[in-house]
């Protein structure tokens, strides 16, 4: 049974009061800081905000054993970030240490199609270095604002198929202990920490870097396809098994009225035409501009949401450029889309769904979104392979991923909207064997959680044995684990 939101209100009214007034204080020496992620939602007060120069890894490495040494003597918990964009307080230590990590230097093996960089280093800042040897990441996360040890933390997908998350990708890592020993983690080399770090969330050790794969940069074509939504799952599957498709995509349509009735697939191959020299690497197309003013304009108005359907189905197939490199297409930051009105915030969540079972979600999503209060901009569907690797494997299977995002009020009323629509949507696609993603809002249920991740219980297990002392800690932890 779902617990009434009557007291949750009242504290978190008093909570968010409290958080106001903290931070309308003038600065002085012993107020602590207040960090937040993407959310704006979670103004979490923490003893130290530890924020490294960038450089190589065995400084830090030094520097970070010192602070989880102090940590442990002054009982106090550490949680790791880059650019802190999950929404649940994944990197938000309350009362503890947070570290924010920085980039580094990128060594290439040309040969061996790696690199390896240090944990912090953000996917724009590999993109422009693997881009003048003729390389490209093998997967990164949709947006290249992020650090490549969080994409690992979460164990992030991409949109090139077929790939499996990021994970799958990752040669070797080396994490940093709780107790300050160094260790290589790889499929043959410390194998139970190498898939409890994957999509661990950081509560095995901190990621010192990364050993990963890559592959050639293209000049890639498109090819944009409408169809009834309930043709998008074969379709879909049939494109990504075509070995000539590199990256592919899917979008449906989001207004109440037509909710999911239509899909838009888009497909890229390598473009006939290859020239001698690649372009250089662009962060964002000729269409951003006029995307994101679409995309905003869509809270509150149906017909703009119709307006952004028609342009992007049947107008961009059209005016939008034919072609562009591989490394191009990745590398759109987060930042063209955000919003700009401070009473909203945006919010994702994701589910992976049995490519059998799309027809199910879509129904799910039919009857449990329109009535919701908040509103809804997006749903991009992507491919994920399978995950053999990860204690946390949201796909245990190969899974359509339908990333959603949502615009909700910054109020009680519209978190306890956000609540109740997304317990909703997890109960109905965990009861068709689907799962959901971990670094969004903590509003799943513990019961629900387990069944999205029967490996729960033994994630756990490890992290006592791992970490006894419980010194790597965040907010997820204390709400799911603890």
């Amino acid at each position: 049974m779902t617990p009434s939101p009557g007291p949750n209100l009242t504290r978190r009214s008093l909570l968010a009061g409290a958080t106001a007034a903290a931070l309308a204080r003038p600065a002085s020496a012993d107020i602590r800081p207040v960090l937040n992620d993407a959310s704006l939602l979670n103004p979490t007060p923490v003893m130290k905000h530890l924020r490294p120069k960038a450089g190589p890894a065995e400084p830090l490495v030094e520097l970070l054993r010192a602070e989880l040494k102090a940590a442990a003597t002054e009982k106090r918990p550490v949680a790791v970030g880059v650019a802190r964009h999950s929404m649940g307080g994944q990197s938000l230590p309350r009362d503890g240490v947070a570290v924010t990590l920085p980039g580094g230097p990128i060594e290439f093996d040309s040969k061996a199609r790696t690199y390896r960089t240090v944990a912090g280093t953000r996917w724009w800042d590999v993109i422009k270095a693997l881009d003048p040897q003729g390389f490209s990441p093998a997967v990164m996360q949709s947006n290249s604002d992020f650090g490549l040890g969080s994409t690992f933390s979460v164990n992030a997908h991409g949109w090139p198929v077929p790939y499996g998350p990021f994970g799958s990708t990752v040669r070797s890592l080396r994490l940093l202990l709780a107790n300050g020993e160094l260790v290589t983690c790889s499929r043959q080399e410390n194998a139970e920490l190498f898939g409890l770090a994957m999509g661990g969330y950081g509560l095995f050790g901190i990621i010192v870097d990364l050993e990963v794969e890559m592959v050639a940069n293209a000049l890639m074509a498109p090819t944009f396809e409408t169809m009834a939504a309930n043709r998008f799952s074969t379709a879909f599957i049939k494109a990504v098994q075509d070995p000539k498709v590199k990256m592919a995509y899917g979008r449906l349509s989001v207004s109440r009225q037509d909710l999911f009735d239509e899909a838009l697939l888009v497909s890229y191959r390598e473009a006939a035409s290859q020239p001698a020299k690649l372009p250089a690497v662009a962060q964002s197309g000729s269409m951003t501009g006029l995307s994101r003013e679409l995309y905003r304009a869509q809270t509150g108005s149906e017909l703009f949401k119709w307006v952004r359907w028609t342009a992007e189905t049947r107008i961009a197939p059209n005016v939008a450029s034919a072609v562009a490199t591989r490394n191009s297409l990745m590398a759109e930051p987060v930042v063209n889309l955000a919003g700009r009105d401070g009473r909203r915030t945006d919010i994702l969540h994701e589910y992976f769904i049995p490519p059998d079972k799309l027809g199910e979600f879509i129904a799910a999503c039919r009857a449990l979104i329109p009535p919701a209060k908040a509103e809804f901009l997006n749903v991009t569907l992507r491919y994920v392979g399978a995950d053999p690797d990860a204690v946390l494997a949201f796909a245990p299977t190969p899974r359509i991923a339908a990333v959603m995002s949502f615009s909700q009020e910054i109020s009680p009323a519209g978190e306890v909207d956000m609540i109740q629509l997304t317990e909703g949507l997890i109960e109905r696609v965990t009861g068709f064997g689907g799962s959901f993603y971990l670094p969004y809002r903590l509003h799943a249920r513990r019961d629900q959680l387990r069944t999205a991740y029967p490996k729960v219980e033994q994630f756990v297990a490890a992290k006592r044995r791992h970490d006894p002392n419980i010194i790597f800690r965040n907010q997820m932890w204390d709400t799911y684990f603890a």
